[in-house]
């Protein structure tokens, strides 16, 4: 087999610190011992903005906010679903994750990251829901691998009722709060559905072949 290498160590901002490793032409991005990410599968990931962009169809000049840019599979599936007018802001809290796109992933990365359709948003991606104000049609988390604080601790506030009540206000009307996790979990839903939303909890396959573990996305419709 071959050997996992290790590319660089990123300091996550209250958290523990993420690891870069490749391994032949896969790249892997681990916390401790949780591998976060995998170059191979992407399926879910891309599913999380093509299933939200399928729930807007129709609307013009689309905006988007996408959490946590991670490898990209998002934010290039949103650029090819959303249309030439949408306006997408990409919040990313770790430097070294951009650096990682446009460094040793940069094949990966393509041109999604100078697409002019993107802002880059280096905060924490509560802070543009803060702001927002009704300004998203969509907002796309995929900051932990649930809904709880697993890279960061302070992260759980944005799956609390408070936060879930940010995020809506956040919202256009009938605008989709989507999020995506490894597992599902009941109690998640069921703030979401005591937040407001109309929730569809759907299950999705980890590789974009159909294949590899499932997946869960919610996604929550403020009416």
């Amino acid at each position: 087999m071959t050997p996992r290498e290790l590319i660089d160590v990123a300091e996550v901002p209250g958290g523990e610190p993420l690891r870069l490793f490749r391994r032949g032409g896969d790249h892997m991005i681990v916390l401790d011992r949780n591998e976060l990410m995998n170059s191979r599968m992407s399926g879910s990931e891309e599913a999380l903005a093509v299933m939200t962009c399928e729930r807007l169809r129709g609307r013009r000049q689309l905006r988007m906010l996408i959490g946590g840019y991670g490898m990209g599979f998002t934010l290039r599936a949103a650029l090819k679903e959303a249309g030439p007018d949408a306006l997408i802001d990409v919040a990313e809290l770790v430097p070294k994750i951009l650096e990682w796109a446009r460094g040793p992933m940069a094949d990966l990365t393509g041109d999604c990251l100078d697409d002019p359709r993107v802002t880059i948003v280096e905060e924490d991606v509560a802070v543009p829901i803060q702001h927002a104000d009704g300004g998203y049609d969509a907002i796309l988390l995929d900051v932990d691998n649930g809904p709880d604080g697993l890279v960061r601790p302070v992260n759980g506030r944005l799956y609390s009722a408070r936060g879930l009540a940010a995020a809506r206000n956040a919202l256009t009307p009938g605008g989709v709060l989507a999020v995506w996790s490894a597992a599902s979990d009941d109690k998640f839903t069921r703030r979401l559905k005591d937040a407001g939303f109309a929730v569809d909890e759907v299950a999705v396959k980890a590789r974009s072949n159909g294949k590899g573990p499932r997946h869960v996305i919610w996604f929550a419709t403020k009416g």
